[in-house]
């Protein structure tokens, strides 16, 4: 081959149509992602854009919307017991998941049903 894969550039999920609000206030406001402007030519197509790190969230309007309930992304978090604490300030609900050896991590939704894995390597 004379190519290779360097690193994941963004990982979409997908919302409902008209969303867009709920979810800057879920992933900018709850979880602290900065929004990004989207390129004129795909704005008409709804969905909101973040980033994190050198790599983005782009959530995406999808009809029929289906929320994905086993794929998802897991974000690396630097202090879970914090996150934690600031989830349950702001009424997100998180289950907790112990069998993965050496991390810490925590699921929660986001206001689609989209799973979302929060992780702190011990």
């Amino acid at each position: 081959m004379n190519f290779s894969l360097l690193q994941i550039d963004h990982v979409l999920l997908a919302a409902p149509r008209g969303s867009e609000n709920l979810a800057r206030t879920f992933y900018a406001d709850v979880l602290g992602l900065k929004e990004i402007e989207k390129p004129p030519m795909l704005k008409k197509r709804g969905g909101v854009w973040f980033e994190l790190g050198n790599q983005q969230l782009h959530i995406g309007i999808e009809e029929p919307f289906l929320p994905a309930k086993k794929a998802h992304p897991a974000f690396e978090v630097s202090d879970i017991e914090a996150l934690k604490q600031h989830l349950t300030d702001k009424k997100v609900i998180y289950q907790l998941d112990n069998d993965l050896p050496g991390v810490k991590r925590i699921f929660i939704d986001d206001p689609f049903g989209n799973r979302i894995e929060l992780l702190e390597k011990e």
